[in-house]
């Protein structure tokens, strides 16, 4: 803006020479031409100036030493060309903002993605308001809050996933009295309840000035809409009232949402009664003729796979016999005594006299009629027959097996020849890489006549998946032993897992499972049995000290930590190797070095959560965690010495010192 002194100097300087023509286009204000200074103001209208334009006039007046009468109508002239202005801009943003509501109506009639116009809606509500973000919340009704459903403009992942209780928050208070509410500044405004955790996810976001207006369906409210500020602001009235019909606008888009969704299933559930009435006759004839088909099976000595594939084709899915389904359910239906559903699949369970011999699993027919399911569950009836027909010959070849796999681990034949001729009777291949397993119950039995029950039910399970696996089984120490062929890209630790859970679910208890590292050439070296199943019980052991019973596992994965605990290391120079320093700076000094290296390492080493487990300042941890660099070295956070660190401290907190062992 022209300073006015140096234009009333410019003004006296100038009327000593001639004044120049005006320029092409430029405005003439002070001219005193018919209709006063209203065309200045009006060509200033027409081109949209700034409102500091309407200024100039006035003070040209006043530097050219214009009459008071003259300044005085410029003065009027530009109340008024500026209440016209005020006028206009109104106008144009209340074509605006009706210009946006019938857009978005407009999406409402053509509804075919709900999420698309609740983000439409918010997208317009922050460019119409001016905001930096925008943002809309439903009610839960099972939980009795409200959570965010879309935002615009946010970059905070916690806001995001917000959820206020009823009357938390400003939003909670807007969804509990059906009110609108604003604050210029959220953090100093007492009108509603402050949380930490919405106050937290309010502050990640940087917002301070806050507008929420009631999403209504009837009386009921169901959400709220919101636009927000990260710097303070006062919402006018006319701009409470647009977020208002913006609310409107999305909770018809929700309503009409649900009432297409309640529409839809109404028409399939329709169908589906149709279809069922159609199908009724077919699925009658399809039982008798699966009772006459499994009737033939039976007489003529069926095996599992026949009843399976009858009962696949009879029902349209895919059947099979397994003994690894899911526990929960298998138990459901063992105990119910019928098929019970599983995520897409049925299953039946496989049992005789209270003793589970595995599932028939029904997949790819998530849908089952009463029929069907009966039919599912007479075949699972005659498995187990077929399953108990079989059991007194496979009893016999479990000892057969049990005997060779005593022979291996006790090196009583070492002719090659023989051991290859007795494993081939039995279908097993001494020359294909295995794994020795020593499998344990877990857990006291009630007396000694439950412990031995258990006992034989283990060694029953673990010979049945030695047939099936073509490996061996045997009864020792307490326990049972497996020898088992490795699958191509299976490791040792994927198979004692695989049947610690196998066990466990034949048994209904569990079972530890320690495994070796894979052994070969058994029949010229029988003695890398007995080594393994050494290896495997140590394996074992590790696991119970570790308390990892029920789990399964091989010596590998235990590393230097499985040597320490099963064999004959000197742990103790471990220890003070690795952390002595540390031990011996807390025994002298009374600190607390150790504890805070535990805290660190398991609180992922980070100092601020280290500083939360330990209820410290963050700095006294960075002091701690700098005393532990200069004791054992700069480098003791690389991963190498990190790994070893961790396992000193966790020995030394089980005191694995070698006159304790």
């Amino acid at each position: 803006m022209r300073n006015p002194v140096t234009m009333s100097r410019n003004h006296v300087q100038s009327a000593r020479r001639p004044a120049p023509a005006p320029a092409a286009g430029a405005l003439d204000l002070g001219a005193e031409a018919p209709g006063g200074a209203e065309p200045a103001y009006l060509e200033l209208l027409a081109r949209g100036a700034s409102a500091e334009a309407y200024e100039q006039p006035v003070l040209l007046a006043r530097a050219e030493n214009r009459s008071p009468e003259r300044i005085a109508a410029l003065e009027r002239a530009k109340l008024l060309a500026l209440r016209v202005r005020g006028e206009l801009e109104g106008r144009r943003r209340r074509e605006a903002e009706l210009s946006a509501l019938f857009e978005t109506a407009h999406d409402l009639a053509g509804l075919r993605d709900v999420d698309a116009v609740l983000q439409a809606i918010v997208q317009r509500a922050r460019s119409l308001l001016g905001t930096d973000v925008a943002y809309l919340s439903l009610n839960d009704p099972a939980r009795g809050d409200t959570y965010m459903r879309v935002t615009e403009g946010s970059v905070a992942a916690r806001f995001q996933q917000l959820r206020l209780g009823m009357g938390e928050g400003l939003g909670g208070l807007v969804a509990q009295t059906a009110r609108p509410y604003v604050t210029d500044d959220y953090f100093k405004d007492d009108r509603f309840q402050h949380t930490l955790t919405i106050d937290a996810g309010v502050r990640d976001e940087g917002l301070v000035a806050i507008l929420g207006v009631p999403l209504m369906l009837g009386p009921h409210v169901i959400g709220v809409l919101f636009a927000a500020d990260r710097r303070a602001r006062v919402f006018e009235r006319e701009q409470i009232a647009l977020l208002g019909s913006f609310a409107a606008l999305a909770a018809a888009a929700i309503d009409t949402a649900n009432l297409l969704t309640e529409t839809r299933s109404a028409m399939a559930g329709l169908e589906r009664a149709n279809e069922i009435i159609k199908d009724r006759s077919a699925v009658i004839e399809r039982a008798s003729d699966v009772h006459d088909r499994l009737a033939e099976l039976v007489l003529r000595g069926g095996q599992v796979r026949d009843v399976a594939a009858a009962v696949s084709q009879i029902l349209g899915g895919t059947v099979e016999f397994t003994d690894t389904a899911d526990t929960r359910s298998l138990e459901t239906s063992r105990t119910e005594g019928r098929a019970v559903r599983h995520g897409d699949d049925w299953i039946a369970a496989v049992a005789a006299g209270g003793e589970l011999l595995g599932a028939l699993v029904l997949r790819g027919r998530p849908g089952l009629d009463p029929v069907d399911q009966r039919t599912l569950e007479r075949a699972a009836m005659v498995t187990s027959l077929l399953l108990l027909a079989r059991r007194s010959a496979a009893e016999a070849e479990q000892r057969v097996r049990g005997e060779l796999l005593d022979d291996l681990l006790d090196a009583r034949d070492r002719e090659p020849r023989q051991l290859r001729d007795r494993a081939s009777r039995l279908h097993a291949d001494l020359d294909a890489t295995h794994v020795v397993l020593a499998a344990r119950l877990d857990g006291p039995a009630a007396d000694a006549e439950e412990a031995a029950a258990a006992r034989r039910r283990l060694w029953s399970a673990a010979s049945r998946l030695a047939t099936t696996r073509h490996g061996l089984a045997a009864a020792r120490d307490g326990g049972t032993v497996l020898l088992l062929p490795l699958d191509p890209g299976e490791t040792a630790t994927d198979l004692a897992r695989r049947t610690a859970r196998q066990l466990g679910t034949a048994v209904h208890q569990p079972v530890t499972v320690g495994a070796s590292a894979p052994v070969a050439d058994l029949a010229t070296r029988p003695d890398t049995v007995a080594a393994g199943y050494a290896e495997g019980r140590r394996c074992l052991d590790a696991l119970n000290l570790l308390g990892r019973g029920g789990d399964g596992a091989a010596a590998e994965d235990f590393g230097f930590l499985g040597l320490l605990l099963a064999g004959e290391r000197d742990v103790t120079a471990f220890v003070t190797r690795t952390i002595g320093p540390v031990v011996a700076y807390d025994t002298r000094r009374g600190t607390e070095l150790l504890r805070t290296l535990d805290a660190y390492f398991a609180c992922g080493m980070s100092p601020a959560r280290t500083k939360d487990e330990l209820h410290v300042h963050v700095n006294t941890v960075a002091q701690r965690l700098e005393r532990v660099a200069r004791l054992l070295g700069e480098d003791w956070q690389q991963p190498a010495r990190a790994l070893e660190i961790q396992l000193a401290l966790r020995l030394h907190r089980l005191g694995a010192a070698p006159e304790r062992r």
